[in-house]
């Protein structure tokens, strides 16, 4: 596994982001995304030690195009400048919460939750945190936790959502808009040499969030 081969790549399309190049270059890019897929391979392996349900899921499955969707953006820059895998068992598209792994030059990081989520599915998870408020805190507010997901949630609404009483103390987990978790870590983390011990403890962090979440969603599909 070369993990430089990824880094060198998207910092060369990070500053030669158009068509031209890439075409010319698109070797580059095959063996960046071979890595990558390399890596994925790896980590779900990993990851199935603890989680059966991602056993077999194929790195392919789970990695995104690396062409930019320019339609609705002011950025027509064609290609990504990040890589980027969803590890989940029902598949990258899912509502369930799987493990999110992303490498982009300074901004690599590990992430897990339910994006975006659809209104019901949303209000469910609230309701959820609501009546469950002891056993999320226990697991949110762990230091082994909150070490590596200091943060609940991206976007927050300012004030209760509608149907939640306005005194609850812990509002703030229900503000949320998404029910999303990331740690940011350094490029050094991934090379010469993944970090593979710590990288397993934050995984396993992961997994504690997805269950909670992926209670509710079970039901909810």
């Amino acid at each position: 596994m070369n993990i430089p081969v990824i880094f060198q790549f998207l910092k060369d399309i990070a500053v030669n982001n158009n068509r031209e190049w890439f075409n010319a270059h698109r070797e580059l890019y095959e063996a960046a995304r071979q890595e990558f897929e390399n890596l994925l391979t790896l980590i779900i392996t990993r990851i199935s030690k603890f989680d059966e349900s991602v056993r077999g899921i194929e790195a392919k499955e789970c990695t995104y195009r690396i062409y930019r969707d320019t339609r609705f953006s002011q950025d027509k820059t064609p290609y990504k400048i990040h890589m980027g895998g969803y590890i989940n068992a029902h598949g990258k598209k899912s509502n369930h919460c799987g493990y999110y792994i992303h490498l982009e030059p300074g901004h690599c990081m590990v992430a897990g939750g339910s994006y975006n989520p659809p209104p019901p599915l949303l209000k469910a998870l609230r309701q959820a945190v609501y009546d469950n408020i002891d056993e999320f805190r226990s697991i949110v507010e762990d230091p082994a936790f909150n070490q590596y997901f200091p943060v609940i949630g991206e976007n927050f609404l300012k004030t209760a959502p509608k149907g939640f009483p306005k005194d609850f103390p812990y509002l703030k987990y229900l503000r949320c808009k998404d029910y999303t978790i990331w740690g940011t870590l350094p490029d050094s983390f991934f090379t010469p040499q993944v970090e593979f011990d710590k990288l397993d403890d934050m995984l396993r962090q992961v997994k504690r969030f997805a269950d909670f979440m992926n209670y509710t969603i079970d039901d909810f599909e």
